[in-house]
């Protein structure tokens, strides 16, 4: 692909970088910005400056957050005591889209895999289970990606938990095995929150 400015390439190699943008999507991004107004173009470069600079994650669940506590954490009419696990935060953007959960998240910021160099310590395990042993969790619901590195993080700290007195749930197979949250369409994902299994059934079932 050959410029005739190098300003717009090198505008397309950055924009090429992002997941998923190659380099004619890239191009294209970046001569509609050259057709925007100058004010909107840089309101647009600002606000991502912004969020780099300023974004912050929660405390007590990881998820993103604007100060200390996200506004999840901090709503009063969620139900506290009700922890939904996820491996991302965009598996929480994907179960807050279908409005079926009413409880509060915790972001583990992955899932164990060997194979990928991933172990606990890695991951916001500990933190889940001080979480759980501090304050009057009631259920443990599991909404990680039907796959074995799923299921290995699920067994794992069912295990830490044990004696802890916690329900402890994982989403109803409406995901197919292998499948991914984000990935899911609304009405499967709110019946598998809804349809929740207890985790004992779950891993007997396989």
């Amino acid at each position: 692909m050959q410029f005739s400015s190098a300003l717009l390439e090198n505008a397309v190699n950055e924009f090429a970088r992002l997941p998923g943008i190659g380099k004619k999507t890239a191009l294209r991004l970046v001569l509609h910005l050259l057709k925007m107004d100058t004010p909107m173009v840089e309101g647009f470069g600002e606000s991502l400056i912004r969020m780099r600079q300023d974004i912050k994650f929660c405390h007590r669940c990881y998820n993103v957050a604007d100060g200390d506590v996200c506004s999840i954490c901090a709503n009063s009419l969620r139900k506290q005591e009700l922890i939904c696990v996820v491996e991302s935060i965009r598996d929480v953007i994907a179960i807050e889209s279908t409005q079926q959960y009413s409880g509060t998240y915790h972001v583990l910021g992955g899932i164990i895999s060997p194979l990928d160099g991933v172990g606990p310590d890695q991951l916001n395990i500990e933190s889940l289970v001080n979480r759980v042993q501090k304050e009057e969790t009631r259920e443990l619901i599991f909404a990680l990606n039907p796959t074995i590195q799923g299921d290995t993080t699920i067994y794992y700290i069912q295990k830490r938990l044990q004696g802890s007195g916690v329900k402890i749930t994982t989403i109803a197979r409406g995901i197919a095995f292998g499948g991914e949250l984000e990935y899911a369409d609304e009405m499967t994902l709110a019946r598998s929150i809804t349809n929740r299994l207890p985790v004992e059934s779950y891993m007997a079932g396989k």
